[in-house]
């Protein structure tokens, strides 16, 4: 604090005469037949020597702002007291001297004390049927403030505030003190931001934006004079009411004249002031997520309050966290991308109302920073009024009978990014990335070939005769969604036309622990008491592939974003930078990531992962894909999956480029059972939202192609398959198992010269991965042989054949 000259003799005798009249005043109260003795005074001067000399100060409460990523688009703003401290420069010099024609005409001549003021209030006090006057100058006022919000208990507060002698002779002592250390536009300044205005507002900044919409430097005299009259009573003067209206007015005008008396205006300026009919807006600042400047953004608000409270940078409790957050006066630059964040809350709303049971979900992340760009559901981010509830009955029927609401067309609950209460949602075969990294990890490469039955028997336990078991055991049996999917398979036509029981084999194959890890990894937790007990003992997890554990869209975006990002895991973040109210950067804000996955692994995963919705690079071998029309819509380099459950209770799509990862699922979050199905590219199901959102949030971005992998994680070990033209189904079959293959015999014949019954040929019929499959196919008697070697979509490339007879023949 800068101290001011002061003459010692001025503050001893200042010292000496209040403490005399505070004991003047203290013996009045109690004993006013003596008022004047010398018992009075004396006991007057040892109270007064006894009480602090210093005023511990502690800010006062601050209002947060929240911006979005632009760094000026508002956000929210969150405040237990609406304040945000402002430099007095800041600050119409008529409502600097309005303040003190209102409360402290002297403000600039005494040293703090009043001197004469306290001789008059007990003067008048004193007299029978007078009012009662006070003698608090603005920096005793400051004082007494200062002390109650720098209290850390109840009692130091009503100490602060109750009306009593020791409280001013307090006051008094201390107001000395701060007018030594501190000048008087610095007591002036910090009055004004700490002084309470009403309707919520605390401090000269917020008090003229409530009242005017405007800065406080922009005040004229009529409102400087207002707000000045505020600080009296409030609530007896609010202008926003038809009762305290005119007395609003009439402060006003007694606190223009005022200003006439002290010098600050003339008497001409003054009429013209009283003049003006007294408007105010009585726009009270929003507070919290529920009051967000666009109504839609709730949800995203939502995830940061979240996650500010999980962080002990901010205080060792959530309690503490919440005040910091409520009353640090921070300036937040969120995640939050503009541009993604209205294409997200348009497309889940196209065609499907607020009010559908159905929710659409999508969550928008930035690969490589864990930024969170974007979140959106088709709800109300509100709390249903109880007393006139909109919200429909439950679509659980359990619940409906109970008559308990739903979460439909009002919730705060995180339906997108999961907490308390919300442990997600089934998103199918989008699991299935977690087997191929898993997999690739292990050494399998792209190429890497599994003969798909139409349902695979796997060794994995289920309840005995259970739908989900082979017939007459206790075995898990996934089949296709069609028969069509059977056949040989490698990563990139397995994934791309999402084959359960290519899935299923591998997963059994590379281990069910390793995909579960994968999963892991890549950030997915398991958040329901079932799966957190089948993810400790993954073995008998059979269907873990096919996305039956719980996630939610954020989560599900993140993983993904993961292997767009090359295999940096980024931890999902909200915040780009946040500043403190000095201005100080905390390190908070920064990304934190970590390589997780080996960089030829995720561009691997991502090459077959191009596959699903309709792209591929120089090395993809794609065949069909079950959402291949998002390339053509987004227009950019695209990777992802498509995932649905049993009986469509839920949908899933992710999809992604390289600047932004678009997850989104399609639930009912009260009923999880539920009847309806959740469809995917029709105008009310999940593809839209998802691809929609990502085509908008790209607009104007630059077109970034993912790397493709090189090197052995594409063929693998690629050896040369025996020739067995000819030779008998048996033969073949022990020739190519001894050459380190897995021979699989074709169900249907072909026309060949060979003999009718015996092989064909093999398919490949050049080279292929160690370990892969060759698909024998049977001759059905003397035919021409076919010229040439077809393509080969669903594995690589074969080279000129050795003698087979017959060419490779598509998988897809």
């Amino acid at each position: 604090m800068r101290k001011r000259d002061h003459n010692v003799f001025t503050n001893a005798a200042s010292l000496l005469i209040c403490g005399l009249l505070a004991g003047v005043v203290v013996a009045a109260a109690a004993f006013p037949a003596v008022a004047m003795s010398g018992l009075a005074a004396k006991a007057g001067a040892e109270t007064f020597g006894a009480l602090p000399k210093e005023l511990t100060v502690a800010r006062a409460p601050q209002i947060t702002y929240l911006l979005a990523s632009d760094g000026k688009t508002p956000l929210a703003t969150m405040y237990d007291e609406n304040r945000k401290d402002v430099k007095l420069k800041d600050i119409s010099p008529y409502m600097q001297k309005a303040i003190i024609a209102a409360e402290d005409h002297d403000f600039y001549k005494h040293n703090g004390v009043d001197l004469n003021g306290v001789a008059r209030a007990f003067v008048n006090n004193q007299s029978a049927g007078s009012s009662r006057q006070g003698a608090s100058t603005l920096t005793m006022q400051y004082v007494r403030l200062a002390i109650s919000y720098s209290a850390t208990h109840p009692a130091d507060v009503v100490a602060a505030t109750e009306d009593t002698s020791t409280r001013k002779l307090r006051e008094m002592s201390l107001a000395l003190q701060v007018d030594k250390e501190l000048s008087k536009d610095e007591i002036l300044e910090r009055y004004l931001n700490i002084a309470a205005f009403g309707n919520g507002a605390y401090g000269i900044y917020a008090a003229s934006q409530v009242y005017f919409g405007k800065p406080p430097s922009k005040l004229d005299i009529q409102e400087s004079a207002m707000l000045a009259g505020l600080v009296k009573a409030p609530t007896d003067f609010n202008p926003t009411t038809k009762v305290g209206y005119p007395d609003a007015v009439g402060r006003r005008d007694y606190v223009i004249q005022n200003m006439v008396q002290i010098g600050a205006i003339t008497q001409a300026e003054a009429d013209a002031a009283k003049k003006i009919k007294l408007v105010v807006k009585d726009k009270r600042t929003p507070n919290g997520c529920v009051q967000t400047n666009t109504r839609s953004w709730g949800f995203f608000c939502d995830y940061f309050y979240r996650w500010w409270l999980q962080q002990e940078t901010f205080g060792g409790t959530s309690y503490d966290r919440e005040r910091r957050l409520k009353s640090g006066g921070y300036t937040i630059v969120t995640s939050l991308d503009v541009q993604a964040q209205k294409a997200a809350d348009k497309a889940v709303r196209n065609h499907l109302s607020e009010s559908s049971k159905a929710a659409r979900m999508v969550a928008v992340i930035e690969p490589g920073t864990g930024r969170v760009r974007a979140v959106a559901v088709n709800r109300n981010f509100k709390i249903d009024d109880p007393n006139n509830p909109q919200n429909k009955l439950s679509s659980d029927p359990r619940k409906a009978k109970k008559k308990i609401r739903g979460n439909y067309p009002n919730t705060v609950n995180p339906l997108i990014t999961g907490g308390p209460g919300i442990a997600g949602y089934q998103a199918g075969s989008t699991f299935k990335i977690f087997t191929l990294v898993a997999a690739l990890e292990k050494g399998y490469p792209l190429s890497y070939t599994i003969n798909a039955q139409k349902v695979f028997k796997s060794d994995y336990p289920v309840e005995f005769n259970s739908p989900a078991a082979c017939p007459g055991t206790n075995k898990y049996c996934p089949k296709n969604a069609n028969e069509s999917m059977a056949g040989p398979h490698t990563m990139w036509s397995g994934f791309g036309f999402s084959v359960n029981t290519f899935f299923i084999d591998l997963q059994q194959r590379v281990g069910a622990e390793n995909v579960v890890k994968a999963a892991q990894k890549l950030g997915i937790s398991f958040r329901s008491s079932s799966d957190a007990q089948l993810a400790a003992n993954p073995h008998q997890w059979g269907a873990f592939s096919l996305g039956v554990s719980q996630t939610t869209p954020l989560e599900l975006a993140n993983a993904y974003a993961t292997l767009a990002a090359d295999g940096k895991y980024c931890e999902p973040i909200p915040v780009q930078e946040i500043r403190g109210p000095d201005g100080e950067k905390l390190d908070i804000a920064k990304p934190h990531c970590e390589q997780r996955i080996s960089t030829e692994v995720a561009r691997a995963a991502v090459d077959a992962a191009r596959c699903p919705v309709g792209d591929r690079s120089s090395t993809s071998k794609c065949g069909t894909a079950t959402a291949g029309n998002v390339r053509g819509i987004v227009k950019a380099p695209v990777a992802g999956k498509s995932g649905t459950t049993d009986s469509e209770k839920t949908s899933a799509l992710v999809a992604m480029t390289k600047q932004y990862a678009v997850a989104g699922i399609m639930a009912d979050p009260d009923w999880a059972q539920t009847t309806q199905e959740m469809g995917h590219d029709v105008p009310n199901g999940i593809n839209p939202a998802v691809y929609e959102t990502l085509r908008d949030a790209m607009k104007g971005k630059e077109r970034k192609d993912f790397t493709p992998p090189n090197g052995k994680i594409v063929l693998g070990d690629q050896r040369s398959i025996p020739g067995v033209k000819c030779e008998s189904v048996e033969t073949a079959k022990s020739r190519l198992k001894g050459a380190g293959f897995e021979p699989v015999v074709s169900s249907n014949k072909v026309p060949s010269e060979c003999p009718a019954g015996t092989a064909a040929g093999t398919s490949p019929d050049g080279r292929t991965i160690k370990g892969g499959v060759v698909l024998i196919e049977v001759s059905s008697g003397p035919g021409a042989p076919t010229p040439g070697n077809s393509a080969n979509p669903g594995g690589p490339p074969a080279p000129p054949g050795n003698g087979n007879g017959r060419p490779g023949r598509p998988r897809g």
